[in-house]
């Protein structure tokens, strides 16, 4: 996914979409796992995906949906950690806030920026406890 410009680029220009006006889901390494953010433009942060996307489209402004991953053991390292499988807790956690994403994509839709930023932000951390573990 590091090239995600270039499919980035094919949809918005394919549906005659601004960029400004897309919403790229992206993993998140500074988040923990489960926590999900709305972001309304940036830089790419180190993320790879991002730094594609702005470098084959010259914009940055374009929504972010941050879905947390957390931070690899350092021994394990970044790379193996983004592509090697969740514990089956953390893909709970990541389910779970894809699904409130995805809920909160009416009022994103609607231009109800600070409100769905607000429910999102705002979640209930999950816990083991809360996960049945």
């Amino acid at each position: 996914m590091n090239r995600s410009g270039t499919a980035f680029q094919l949809v918005t220009n394919y549906y005659d979409i601004d960029p400004g006006n897309a919403i790229v889901v992206h993993d998140d390494l500074d988040l923990p796992a489960g926590v999900v953010r709305l972001k309304l433009t940036g830089g790419h942060g180190g993320h790879n995906g991002l730094s594609d996307i702005i470098s084959r489209t010259g914009n940055s402004d374009f929504l972010r949906i941050r879905i947390g991953i957390g931070r690899p053991n350092p021994k394990l390292g970044t790379i193996p950690y983004v592509l090697s499988t969740p514990s089956l807790h953390d893909q709970n956690l990541i389910d779970d806030a894809i699904s409130d994403a995805l809920d909160s994509l009416p009022e994103i839709l609607r231009g109800n920026l600070e409100r769905a930023m607000k429910a999102l932000h705002s979640r209930p951390k999950a816990t083991e406890s809360s996960l049945g573990a």
